[in-house]
């Protein structure tokens, strides 16, 4: 089965990392901080990083026989909704890294299937999956704004926790409001 050629890496995204400064022997390491621009449709329905909102590396790149092992974390903000009272839910991020890119021609890329680990380009490493990946299988598919969040009543849509305790929307069906009046005298 032929490989697929990915299309060439812009050395200038702030996803993408530059390895030239990195001997190739093993044990080598080199670490990167910096604050970059948040891609596009990162998250899932409901919650996700804003695009273009700061995200903070802090990574670890390291020389193995292999390839480069990148690990760090990466955190930034988190704007969505509730999924039970739909509340604007603003808060943070903070996710762990781990991934293996391995060298063009190397043991790696000919033994492995191409979406087993990552594959440089050059000197080039494109950070952007791993990140998406790591970002979005961390966000929760249905965020609440708080743990007991109690939701809104189906029948008026008003957040529970601003309804009186004894709220309803019982409605006697006429055909039985003679009964009722029944229970209420011996009461």
């Amino acid at each position: 089965m032929p490989k697929h050629t990915p299309s060439p890496l812009n050395p200038r995204s702030p996803l993408v990392l530059d390895t030239r400064e990195l001997p190739r022997r093993p044990g080598a390491l080199r670490t990167v901080k910096r604050m970059v621009p948040a891609p596009a449709d990162l998250g899932v329905e409901l919650i996700g990083v804003p695009e273009g909102a700061d995200l903070d590396l802090d990574l670890r790149l390291e020389s193995v026989s292999e390839g480069v092992l990148v690990s760090g974390t990466v955190s930034g903000p988190v704007r969505g909704e509730c999924g039970r009272c739909l509340r604007e839910i603003n808060d943070s991020v903070v996710v762990r890294i781990q991934e293996l890119y391995a060298y063009e021609n190397s043991t790696t890329d000919t033994t492995t299937d191409e979406d087993e680990v990552g594959r440089m380009q050059g000197d080039l490493i494109d950070l952007e999956p791993a990140l998406r990946d790591a970002v979005v299988l961390t966000l929760p598919t249905n965020p609440r704004c708080r743990e007991d969040c109690p939701g809104l009543c189906p029948e008026c849509g008003v957040h529970w926790d601003e309804l009186p305790a004894d709220h309803s929307h019982q409605q006697i069906d006429p055909r039985w409001a003679g009964l009722s009046q029944l229970t209420r005298k011996e009461e």
